[in-house]
């Protein structure tokens, strides 16, 4: 079992963005993790879209104790027991179910759950979480719909992720309800690829000033 003292607003509260990582190949994986925290960013979601996923986030957990890896794309009890496995101290899934939600606790992993619609909300709230991940947020209904949420879930808070970037993070985080966005601008493919490293710690430094 993962052994973590964080909860889900902690994780969504260290920093205005979680970065959306996806990783081809583990040896990117510690730089870019201390580029990132360079830059202020210490909350790491690791997406487990790759095969490398899982090595990539045992080997940050091993090396960079600045960081706090976790696992996005969990989908299964299945992701969350491998994802605790490798060292993972959070995850965020695209959606939610009872089922996911239990294994997280058992793992001991806070869950950002996916949620898109009032139903999907309530039926997270009914499993005890009101830290909610909003997704995909732009194409769900944006910013809007945060603040016609802000009424009938005046109890309930946001990482909206989805077409979500620095032309319009701004826009969200100055919601009451939202306590993070999640983004993956803050790692450009060309910039991964070619060990740019000073050029992602200078994202994470921008995107850290971002905090209303």
């Amino acid at each position: 079992m993962a052994v973590t003292s964080l909860t889900a607003l902690q994780v969504m509260r260290d920093a205005p963005v979680i970065p959306v990582i996806v990783l081809h190949d583990v040896r990117y994986a510690v730089p870019l993790a201390r580029a990132l925290v360079a830059g202020g960013i210490r909350m790491l979601e690791v997406t487990l879209r790759t095969p490398e996923a899982l090595d990539c986030m045992r080997a940050i957990a091993v090396e960079v104790s600045e960081a706090v890896v976790g696992a996005g794309t969990v989908r299964s009890p299945a992701d969350a027991e491998a994802a605790a496995r490798a060292g993972a101290r959070f995850a965020v899934s695209p959606g939610f179910t009872p089922a996911l939600g239990r294994a997280c606790r058992d793992q001991g992993l806070p869950l950002l759950p996916g949620t898109a619609t009032g139903s999907e909300i309530m039926a997270a709230q009914e499993e005890g979480f009101s830290a909610l991940k909003f997704f995909p947020a732009v194409q769900a209904g944006g910013a809007a719909m945060l603040k016609a949420w802000q009424g009938p879930f005046g109890d309930v808070v946001f990482c909206p992720t989805g077409g979500i970037g620095p032309g319009n993070a701004a826009d969200f985080l100055a919601l009451p309800n939202v306590a993070c966005v999640g983004g993956s601008w803050l790692v450009p493919g060309d910039a991964l690829a070619q060990g740019d490293w000073a050029r992602i710690t200078q994202l994470a430094r921008e995107a850290v000033a971002l905090r209303i």
